[in-house]
């Protein structure tokens, strides 16, 4: 899910970064010399039937009996609890154990800004074995989804500027600037006060009063892309209370946004030339036989839409850019390939851009990188940018880094030509979110310089090799950081994340959460046999 904010140039900003408290060891007493938070960790869940496209998506999932729906208090600020608190959506899929469960298991799908409600009551049957011995636990962040949901309703003429590169207002990056404050207004107007106290930092502090809620002493965890950064900071700030813990896509906790974005831009262009070399050796292959000419095919046709797009009847255009979109996402699983493949042949063959459409919207599944539907809690509508507006607002409070206009105008040019080296496809539309936390406040600082050398039990880190999203140097760098407590399974295959996409990741992962099982430090899982 790391840079969805790339698909389709949807409006996003937020203001972050303010008010976000050094954290520390909170015990429920608040023991710990801040305020007292006992109320917060003395809840217990009421578990009752899910409502609206929840209940509909878990009974289109086949679990609808064993699937209930809650929700956790949390203060809005660690600091002033009193000043006002959020409510967590929750899900939970109940164990098929008929014994006593060993607990529950909290999932994060990513994002930042990913649902993890919706996430969950969609892909049940992915984490069915695992509900043999856990309750199968997930939820909304704070901001995201049915939590109090962040939004920056129609804005976006800056950031659609930045995407559209020289000639619509890159030339002019002092006008861009100025529209990235107007728009960060709105969206501080529209979003209230969580907006300020988004950020990794609040939302592992959080997680700790779900674990207390639902009566574990102990987190047992598996959180992906973006959920890997969750859990790191989790064992930082609690190591105490870790139990088996995966991390899978590992996330970098030391780059700032630019780089972030720069690396990830990298990553699905690897990712993309995989796809066409695949592409190339397959039988019908619309590209031929030759992938050399196959990456150059791709970027004509990218070039050329987004200079003449495709017009619909009712007006709507299909441009490059769209194009570009649709491969972020796709790109994500492996098993999409075969479509991708389809679509990109009825686009060329008859400029039919509908297949492709149709993979936007029906990629299904967080881990793979899709946007799912805005989900209903009674009559209230998630808004449709939540998960964009959500996803640079946690970016922006964890990256302490704030360049000042006059260096930002100055480096545009350049970024915007690094961007393009690094991939001709995706850089252009990876670079907005480096912008996009402009005028804000600093963010924290403690993940960068304090989450390292944790004291907590093993945590298995699972990287992949050809992740588009997540570089597998990452996963190198993070275990480094973290200490010997980390312990690296490298994926040899392709597609963000490895737990839904190789037997091997599953069933190591699968032994180390129901059995304690590690893996040694270093071993590796092979690409699967399609792969090959």
């Amino acid at each position: 899910m790391r840079g969805a904010c790339a698909l389709a140039g949807v409006a996003v900003l937020a203001v972050v970064g303010a008010g976000v408290p050094t954290p520390a060891a909170v015990a429920a007493d608040g023991g710990h010399g801040g305020p007292d938070l006992s109320r917060f960790y003395s809840q217990k869940i009421e578990w009752a039937a899910c409502e609206g496209e929840t209940e509909a998506m878990a009974e289109g999932a086949g679990g609808a009996k064993d699937v209930k729906c809650g929700h956790v208090e949390v203060p809005v600020d660690y600091a002033r609890p009193a000043a006002g608190t959020v409510d967590l959506a929750m899900i939970r899929m109940k164990s098929s154990s008929t014994g006593k469960p060993r607990g529950s298991l909290l999932l994060n799908f990513g994002g930042p800004g990913g649902p993890g409600v919706s996430a969950l009551a969609g892909s049940q049957k992915d984490f069915s074995f695992l509900s043999k011995e856990y309750d199968v636990v997930s939820f909304d962040p704070r901001g995201v989804g049915e939590s109090a949901p962040v939004t920056c309703g129609d804005t976006g003429m800056g950031a659609g500027a930045i995407q559209g590169g020289p000639g619509t207002g890159t030339d002019d990056p002092a006008a861009v600037l100025a529209e990235l404050r107007k728009d960060a207004a709105i969206c501080a107007e529209k979003s209230g006060p969580v907006l300020e106290h988004m950020g990794t930092v609040n939302v592992s502090r959080d997680l700790d009063v779900m674990r207390q809620a639902l009566g574990d002493k102990k987190l047992n965890y598996l959180g992906f892309s973006y959920g890997t950064r969750i859990g790191a900071v989790y064992s930082a700030q609690f190591p105490k209370n870790v139990g088996r813990m995966v991390l899978d896509g590992v996330d970098t906790l030391t780059e700032p946004i630019a780089e972030q974005q720069r690396v990830t831009a990298e990553g699905r262009q690897t990712a993309l030339d995989h796809f066409l070399s695949w592409c190339t050796r397959n039988p019908g292959c619309v590209f031929g036989t030759d992938a050399r000419s196959a990456r150059q095919s791709m970027r004509q046709i990218i070039e050329d839409l987004d200079k003449m797009p495709l017009q619909a009847m009712d007006g709507a255009q299909f441009s490059g850019q769209d194009v570009v979109g649709v491969l972020g996402q796709a790109l994500y699983s492996r098993q999409a390939w075969p479509a991708l493949s389809q679509a990109l042949g009825a686009l060329l063959a008859d400029g039919d851009p509908r297949a492709l459409l149709r993979m936007s919207g029906g990629l299904g599944g967080a881990v793979r990188g899709a946007l799912p539907p805005a989900v209903r809690r009674g009559r209230d509508a998630v808004p449709m940018d939540n998960m964009t507006s959500a996803l640079m607002a946690v970016n922006c409070a964890d990256d302490p880094d704030r360049p000042d206009a006059a260096r930002i105008e100055k480096e545009v040019g350049r970024l915007q030509r690094e961007f393009e080296e690094a991939s001709p496809v995706f850089g252009r539309s990876m670079l907005m979110p480096v912008l996009l936390c402009f005028g804000r406040p600093p963010g924290t600082d403690y993940i960068r310089k304090s989450v390292r050398d944790v004291s907590s039990p093993e945590l298995l880190l699972v990287g992949t090799r050809g992740d588009p999203a997540t570089p597998y140097r990452w996963t190198v760098e993070t275990a480094r950081r973290l200490g010997s407590q980390a312990i690296v399974l490298d994926n040899k295959g392709d597609g963000h994340t490895g737990y839904l996409g190789s037997k091997c990741v599953h069933d190591k992962v699968d032994g180390f959460l129901l059995y304690g099982e590690m893996p040694a430090n270093g071993s590796s899982c092979p690409a699967n046999p399609a792969e090959e």
